[in-house]
């Protein structure tokens, strides 16, 4: 049976759902990678070194955007399982509207502040003076697209969260088709397009968002999708201060862990680059394969957030377990089988790509894959622990978790040995830091108090009546009519 949206994840084979549910989450971030990844190439080939600088400046301060944006939308997808979970098809659009009316607004308070101190937040990063221009010029643009990104993202996981992983793909394809066939056009001012420089790539990203967003909402009209908002629903809009409550006390722990993992990287560059040009390029080349590696673990964790969503929604804990088990074991499958592939395979090969002929780059990068490497399969099972838990609402303890194995343990570890052993201080310390989240992460699965937390606010009489007829109208079913 395939993913079909609106999906009913508290029923059905564990295994093959969990699986079909993850593999189009795995496609959309492998295909938003190549998007990003060729994107900077057009950049780089069509308007020079300095130009990408400046993306690159500007691509960090958007980071730090939806970084927020995730943790919020991980909590409306956590709510919208748990009330699909529980047949409560108008709980779930009353989270949506919150959320997306939240957004609408402070998106475009945060677009047009945006616009106004792009200098000073360039500033801010050190912008070198010789990419400055092109950075403002670039970000200007993209703070514009900051809406339509957002709600683009909060929709697709909210989809997530009532079990259809496969219309976002689809989506994803449509916004990175038009993306990576306007930068060209627009860089270069091909045909009747203008010129536009370093502008049209940011606006070919703006466009690509604006028709992506449209094309998803009308789908969605179109094929009456639980989340819809009709009639009604549409006051859903006007955030519930109930919803909102949870989706930002949830919400801002999830940001943090990106914010968390956002400094240690900082951090660790820092180290880096104390070893020389030939070690910072091995490192950056290492990452690029790295990124790809965590991919499957980060499909899978969404998946099982989803569906340990539902199924503690419809208070199914006996699948909860199962769940569980299905996610660690696929995750150490999938992102072992990624590593073997890397290290037996295609390491040599697919560094070359970025090292070139660079003989002592690509020993120092292949010694780090052969340390480091192995560390993103007790990621990988990590991730699906926190996931179930987060599922419950269990948000605090996995950030300072997180905290603990970035910072003292990793950060410490590679700081302190690094004048004695050298870089391979910091190969070692991820391992370290993996490690200590691991362990600790399955100390709080098995005797922390997360089953006992509640995530969904207690639904009043009048929200009880209102889920009974959304239950029996065929418009809200939690199958699609279409």
């Amino acid at each position: 049976m395939a993913t079909r949206p609106g999906r009913d994840l508290t029923q059905g084979p564990i295994a093959r759902t969990l699986l079909l549910f993850a593999l189009p989450t795995l496609g959309s971030s492998i295909l938003q990678s190549l998007n990003g990844s060729i994107n900077a190439i057009w950049v780089g080939q069509f308007l020079g070194e300095a130009a990408l600088a400046a993306t690159a400046n500007a691509n960090l301060v958007m980071f730090l955007m939806f970084s927020a944006v995730f943790g919020f939308g991980m909590a409306a997808t956590i709510l919208i399982g748990q009330r699909i979970g529980a047949h409560d098809v108008d709980g779930a659009r009353r989270v949506i509207g919150t959320t997306i009316g939240m957004f609408a607004v402070a998106a475009s308070l945060v677009a047009l502040a945006g616009w106004l101190w792009a200098p000073s937040l360039l500033h801010l990063l050190a912008t070198p003076p010789e990419v400055f221009g092109l950075a403002l010029a670039y970000l200007r643009i993209i703070f514009l697209g900051l809406p339509p990104s957002m709600i683009v993202v909060l929709i697709t996981m909210g989809l997530r969260g009532s079990g259809d992983s496969l219309t976002p793909l689809w989506f994803m394809i449509l916004s990175a088709v038009i993306d990576v066939i306007l930068n060209p056009v627009l860089i270069l001012g091909l045909g009747p397009a203008p010129q536009l420089g370093i502008r049209g790539s940011a606006a070919a990203t703006l466009i690509a968002n604006i028709v992506g967003l449209l094309a998803l909402v009308a789908y969605i009209y179109r094929r009456d999708l639980p989340l819809r908002l009709r009639g009604r629903e549409i006051g859903y809009l006007l955030p519930d201060l109930r919803l909102l409550k949870t989706i930002v006390f949830k919400g801002v722990p999830m940001g943090l862990q990106m914010l968390v993992v956002s400094v240690s990287a900082l951090a660790m560059i820092g180290l880096v680059n104390r070893e020389g040009a030939a070690v910072t390029a091995a490192y950056g080349a290492a990452n690029q394969l790295w990124t790809y590696i965590q991919m499957p673990a980060m499909a899978l964790g969404a998946a099982v957030s989803a569906m340990a969503a539902q199924n503690i929604g419809a208070n199914r804990w006996d699948r909860v377990s199962q769940v569980t088990r299905a996610g660690i074991g696929m995750n150490v499958l999938m992102t072992g089988s990624a590593v073997l592939l890397l290290l037996l395979a295609i390491d040599r090969h697919a560094l070359s790509l970025f090292l070139g002929n660079d003989g002592h780059a690509m020993a120092i990068a292949r010694h780090m894959n052969l340390i480091v490497s192995w560390g993103f399969i007790l990621f990988g099972i990590t991730s699906v622990l926190s996931a179930v838990v987060r599922a419950n609402g269990a948000v605090m303890v996995p950030l300072l978790i997180l905290v603990i194995a970035f910072f003292p343990v990793r950060l410490g570890l590679a700081a302190s040995f690094q004048p004695r052993i050298g870089a391979d201080a910091i190969w070692w310390s991820y391992n370290a830091g993996s490690l200590t989240t691991l362990v600790l992460t399955i100390a709080y699965f098995r005797f922390g108090g997360w089953r006992a937390l509640r995530m969904m606010p207690p639904t009043d009489p009048i929200e009880a009546e209102e889920m009974v007829i959304s239950s029996t109208d065929p418009a809200g079913r939690a199958q699609p009519n279409g």
